[in-house]
Formats: C-alpha cells, structure tokens, sequence
C-alpha cells in the first residue's frame, strides 16, 4: 500500500508513540517520544530515529517488526542517538503508532543509553 499525503489539518503536532517522516536532507522515518504536552506547545520534537540496518551486537536498538507503526521493512529503533527536530519537519499524516509493548522496549533502551533510573 502506498503512503497518502494529505493537508495538514489545523492544530496538528505529532504525537508521543507517532513514527513520523521527517523532512530533512531526504526523508526520514523517526519515532516521537517527548510528551504530547510538549510537542502541541513547542517548536520541537523530541524523537529516536528508525534505521532498517540491524546491528546485532548493539542492545540499544528495539526492532520494529515489518507492519508495525505502518513500517513497510523491519526496522530498529535507534535509542542512544535521542534528539530534537522542528515539529514543521514532521510530514503529514504520521506513518503509524508503535503499540505499547514496543514502546516500552524503546523507553528501557534509551534509560540504558542516558543512564536514568
């Protein structure tokens, strides 16, 4: 199934647990985790980005089985490389929501990554 763009509806932001296309040097798919607070407010999101290539030996990256959050290709989460991107960034509409399980996993990982409690 092909990805559909459409207008983006007033009062939109992307939202925690949202894997979003962000527009930066060509498109690329990233995992919301800052809170909807923060992201209907803010100029920025708060986001891990989502990489198709598997690194075995490096634990801090949660798969994403092919179908989940709307990923056409198993992908990983890449949790030790958390940042900020300009929520005007985020494409329209978001490709899926990761389910709970899976976003567990992800919050684990990147305590593990910031050392957090």
């Amino acid at each position: 199934m092909a990805f559909k763009r459409s207008a983006v509806p007033a009062g939109w932001y992307p939202r925690r647990g949202d894997v979003c296309l962000f527009a930066l040097d060509k498109e690329r798919p990233a995992l919301v985790v800052s809170s909807d607070a923060l992201n209907r407010h803010s100029l920025d999101v708060c986001v891990v980005p989502i990489s198709t290539a598997e690194h075995r030996a490096f634990s801090l990256r949660p798969k994403l089985g092919a179908g989940e959050a709307g990923l056409q290709r198993d992908s990983w989460v890449k949790c030790a490389q958390v940042s900020t991107i300009e929520k005007k960034k985020a494409v329209y509409p978001p490709l899926g929501v990761v389910g709970r399980a899976s976003f567990e996993k992800v919050e684990n990982a990147i305590k593990l990554a910031l050392e957090l409690p």
